[in-house]
């Protein structure tokens, strides 16, 4: 049997692979395990049976087996532990490729999902115009870091990897908001991620549940 993740059953990113789904879908599709998706709505996912798997009411979650997981960088971390394709053999390499999903959940994403929410919910409010820019520095902090350490290196550390994965799922919130033009070795960086094969499969496979819950 393949493993099962969880998606939205109509994804409030309206099909532009932003929900985090995406980054399990890509992770599956680059070591070629097949799975199957269930689909739940927001009802669902604060009802007991979601909430024995993802205690937070959230997706994705994975199930394969016996074992039952959240958050999505766990799902891709035991993904890329038991197949072949997203972690380097080299056990330095390993460890820094491990040490790049870290950073990219943890150092790069915050300030991104910080302004991302400021953008979409707080455009009313009085402050909003004095805080922005404080919002978009921030993440340009963070840019010009992540520019500064890939120079004209493809991806993070050598070959692509899981935190590469990470990584690109992470900066493609910022497509719409012009701030990776400002920054064109990540800004490719980001299209060098978008191009793999097993990204578009992802993100057709997400879109198409999309455009089923959109049909009148």
């Amino acid at each position: 049997m393949p493993p099962t993740i969880t998606a939205f059953e109509n994804s409030p990113d309206r099909g532009r692979g932003h929900a985090r789904d995406m980054r399990v879908r890509w992770a599956l599709e680059e070591v070629g395990q097949p799975y199957d998706v269930r689909l739940v709505s927001f009802e669902a996912m604060k009802a007991p049976a979601h909430l024995a798997l993802h205690p937070f009411g959230q997706i994705p979650t994975y199930e394969d087996g016996d074992l039952a997981l959240f958050e999505s960088g766990a799902i891709v971390l035991h993904i890329a532990e038991r197949h072949d394709g997203l972690l380097p053999k080299d056990a330095n390499a390993r460890s820094r490729a491990i040490a790049w999903m870290f950073a990219a959940l943890s150092t790069v994403e915050p300030p991104i999902v910080e302004l991302a929410i400021a953008m979409l919910f707080e455009r009313d409010k009085s402050w909003y115009a004095e805080r922005l820019p404080m919002l978009q520095d921030r993440v340009r902090g963070r840019l010009g870091e992540l520019a500064r350490h890939l120079g004209s290196a493809d991806w993070l550390d050598g070959a692509f990897s899981a935190g590469d994965l990470m990584m690109v799922t992470v900066l493609r919130r910022l497509n719409t908001s012009g701030l990776l033009d400002e920054y064109p070795a990540v800004a490719a960086y980001v299209a060098r991620g978008e191009a793999r094969p097993a990204f578009r499969r992802a993100f057709d496979a997400q879109l198409a549940v999309f455009n089923a819950a959109s049909r009148p």
